[in-house]
C-alpha cells in the first residue's frame, strides 16, 4: 500500500541548495505549496553544515570576477562548464548580501566593519567569506530558521526519495518516498521537483563528508536515464584527521589553516610540497596537495600512523585558538593541540565534482526535473576550489528556486500510475524476504577498501578493471543480503538502501575514470600521468541496455582559453 502526497514544489535535500531553493520558490508564489524532504533533521543533516571555511565572493578590488573566473577553471583543469563558472562567479556577491541582510547571516568583519576575507588555496586573491571556522552551521542555522517561518513551506525529516517519479510522457511527476520512521512509502506528485540531496563520496575507507550521505541523488537521477559527466573526478582533501582507530579518522581541518601560512611536513621533518609545487607550495590546489601527501607516505616518508603533518603554532596560541576555535576544540577532543603543535593528517575523500548536467537555469534532461548543488557536474571540472561549494549551493539553489516558480505557473499537476510502482516497492523490499545471507557491513568495507585501493588518489587501468569486478561481485551479493525485523525504523534496511547506491555511484566512478586516459585534476592515472593531447573533453555517463554507457564530448571556451605555451592560469579572456 502507497501512500500519496500532492505539492507544487518538491525539493528532494536539505542543505544549503534545497533550502535555499525552497526560501526563492516560497517566496516568489506564497501560492505555492513547498515540500522539503530530508534525510535525518532539518538543519542538522547533510555536508553544508559541515562547512568550515567559507564562501567564495568578489567584494572588492584588486580581485574581479575575471580572476574568480580564472581560478576556478585553472583549478578544475579546464573541463567546467564556463557558463555555469561564470553564473556562480557573477552571482555570489549578491548570494553573500542576500545571506547577511534577508536571511540574517552574521560573517566576520575587518576593523572598519567590511566583510572579511581570508585566503584560500588556488586563489588569486583573498576572497574567502566566513564565520571564524563554522562557516556552515551559520549559514545553516539562519536557512532553516527562514523555511520554518514560511506556512507555504512543510517538511519531511527523515524521510529518503528512493525514485524519481516521471509521467506518462517522460517528464518529472514527483518522487517515491520512504518515511523512514514508519518504514512506509509516499508517492509524491509534484509539479516541479528539485534534486538537491547532495553526493558524498562514502564508498572510500577514509572521508569527511557526513556519514548520512550515500549518492542518493546521483543513484535516482540515473536510474531514470538522466546524464551524468565526469564521474572520475572525486575531490581528496588534503587535510583530514589521523585518529587511529576512530570513526574520526578522515573528519577535517579546513583549508584556512593552509591559507594562513600552515606548513606540511612528511615523517621526516620534510616541508615536502616544494617538491611538488615550489611556487605556491601549501597553498597549492587540494587536488595537488593530496596526492603530494599520498606520494609522501607511499614513497616511506610518512607519520607513524601513515599521515603526514600540519603545523601552524609558528602562527602563534593566540592567533591560531581566536581564528580557528573549531578545529583547536576538534583536535583537543583527540588529544591534539593543534594552537601548539604539529597534528596528523591524511587525505580523505570529500567532494564529488560530478554529477547530473544542467544548464544555468539548473534545468536538467527531463522537463520538470532541476537539479543543484553537489548532484550535479560542471561548475568545478576535475577540482574544486576551497570555498566554491557552498557558493555553488546556495547560488545555484537561489537559481532553481527562482525558476522552479515560474515554471509551475504553466504546468497542471502530473498523473502518475501508483500502480505501475508495485515492481519497484518489491525490490525496494525484497531483503525483508530473504534469508541473512552475506553480512552487509562487509560488503561495505570491502567496497570501501576497493575504491580507496584501486580508484582512489592514484589509478591505472589495471586497478581500475579490478575495482569494477569487484564492484560487480559487490553488487551481486547485495541481491542476496536479507534484512531481519520491521520496516519502522530499521537501520539495516536503511544501509542496504545506501550501499546500493553507494555500490552504483562507486561503478560509475571507475568506470568514468577509466575512459580517461589522462591525469588531470583530481584524476591521476600512474599509466598516463600527463595530460592528454589535444583539446580537453568531459566524460560523459548515462544508463545503457548494458550497464552504463560512456562517450566524452568537447569542453566548449565559451569564456576563457588557457593561453597556447602558456601555464593555465595564463588565459585570454573572452568577451
Amino acid at each position: 500500500m502507497t501512500d500519496t502526497l500532492d505539492t507544487d514544489v518538491l525539493v528532494l535535500g536539505a542543505g544549503g541548495a534545497g533550502l535555499t531553493a525552497a526560501l526563492h520558490a516560497a517566496d516568489a508564489s506564497p501560492a505555492l505549496r513547498v515540500t522539503v524532504v530530508v534525510k535525518g533533521l532539518l538543519g542538522r543533516a547533510g555536508c553544508t553544515r559541515m562547512v568550515q571555511g567559507g564562501y567564495n565572493a568578489v567584494l572588492t578590488a584588486p580581485d574581479s570576477l575575471d580572476a574568480h573566473l580564472i581560478d576556478t577553471l585553472a583549478g578544475g583543469g579546464w573541463i567546467n562548464d564556463q557558463e555555469l563558472v561564470w553564473t556562480l562567479v557573477t552571482q555570489a556577491p549578491a548570494r553573500v548580501l542576500e545571506l547577511e541582510s534577508r536571511y540574517g547571516c552574521l560573517f566576520d568583519r575587518t576593523a572598519e566593519g567590511r566583510i572579511h576575507q581570508k585566503p584560500f588555496a588556488g586563489q588569486s586573491h583573498d576572497r574567502t567569506i566566513h564565520k571564524g571556522d563554522l562557516t556552515g552551521i551559520e549559514i545553516m542555522n539562519r536557512l532553516t530558521e527562514q523555511v520554518v517561518a514560511r506556512p507555504n513551506v512543510a517538511t519531511l525529516e527523515e524521510c529518503r526519495a528512493v525514485e524519481l517519479l516521471l509521467d506518462a510522457e517522460g517528464c518529472a511527476a514527483g518522487a517515491l518516498l520512504l518515511d523512514m520512521r514508519a518504514g512506509t512509502f509516499v508517492a509524491a506528485r509534484a509539479r516541479a521537483t528539485l534534486l538537491a540531496m547532495g553526493g558524498g563520496p562514502t564508498m572510500y575507507r577514509i572521508f569527511a563528508c557526513s556519514a548520512d550521505k550515500s549518492a542518493d541523488g546521483i543513484a535516482l537521477a540515473y536510474r531514470a536515464g538522466l546524464p551524468l559527466r565526469d564521474m572520475e573526478m572525486v575531490q581528496f582533501h588534503p587535510t583530514g584527521l589521523v585518529i587511529p582507530g576512530s570513526l574520526m579518522t578522515g573528519a577535517l581541518l579546513e583549508e584556512g589553516l593552509r591559507g594562513a601560512g600552515g606548513q606540511l611536513r612528511n615523517g621526516l621533518g620534510e616541508r615536502f610540497m616544494a617538491r611538488y609545487d615550489a611556487a605556491r607550495l601549501e597553498r597549492s590546489t587540494r587536488d595537488l596537495v593530496s596526492r603530494a601527501s599520498f606520494l609522501e607516505v607511499v614513497e616511506g616518508r610518512g607519520t607513524p600512523n601513515g599521515g603526514v603533518w600540519i603545523d601552524v603554532s609558528h602562527l602563534g596560541v593566540d592567533v591560531v585558538e581566536r581564528n580557528f576555535r573549531g578545529m583547536v576544540k576538534r583536535c583537543r577532543d583527540f588529544g591534539r593541540d593543534l594552537a601548539r603543535g604539529p597534528v596528523e593528517v591524511g587525505p580523505t575523500a570529500h567532494f564529488m565534482m560530478g554529477g547530473v548536467v544542467i544548464d544555468t537555469a539548473c534545468r536538467t534532461a527531463i522537463e520538470g526535473l532541476f537539479a543543484a548543488g553537489e548532484d550535479t557536474g560542471g561548475v568545478h571540472g576535475a577540482n574544486r576550489l576551497g570555498g566554491n561549494g557552498v557558493a555553488e549551493s546556495t547560488v545555484f539553489g537561489g537559481i532553481a528556486g527562482d525558476m522552479i516558480a515560474a515554471f509551475v505557473e504553466r504546468r497542471p499537476r502530473p498523473r502518475v500510475d501508483t500502480g505501475a510502482l508495485k515492481p519497484t516497492l518489491e525490490a525496494l523490499t525484497a531483503p525483508f524476504a530473504r534469508a541473512a545471507g552475506p553480512a552487509l557491513y562487509d560488503l561495505q568495507a570491502e567496497l570501501r577498501d576497493v575504491m580507496w585501493e584501486r580508484a582512489g588518489l592514484v589509478r591505472d587501468g589495471e586497478s581500475l578493471t579490478t575495482a569494477l569486478a569487484a564492484i560487480d561481485r559487490i553488487d551481486a551479493r547485495l541481491d542476496a543480503v536479507g534484512v531481519a525485523g520491521d520496516p519502522a525504523l530499521n537501520t539495516a534496511w536503511q544501509d542496504w538502501l545506501s550501499v546500493r547506491n553507494q555500490t552504483l555511484a562507486a561503478r560509475l566512478i571507475a568506470r568514468s575514470a577509466l575512459e580517461r586516459r589522462e591525469s588531470r585534476g583530481a584524476h591521476f592515472r600512474r599509466d598516463f600521468p600527463a595530460l592528454a593531447s589535444g583539446p580537453p573533453s568531459s566524460v560523459r555517463v548515462r544508463r545503457g541496455a548494458a550497464g552504463p554507457a560512456v562517450t566524452t564530448a568537447p569542453v566548449a571556451f565559451t569564456r576563457a582559453t588557457p593561453a597556447a605555451g602558456r601555464p593555465a592560469a595564463m588565459v585570454e579572456i573572452g568577451d
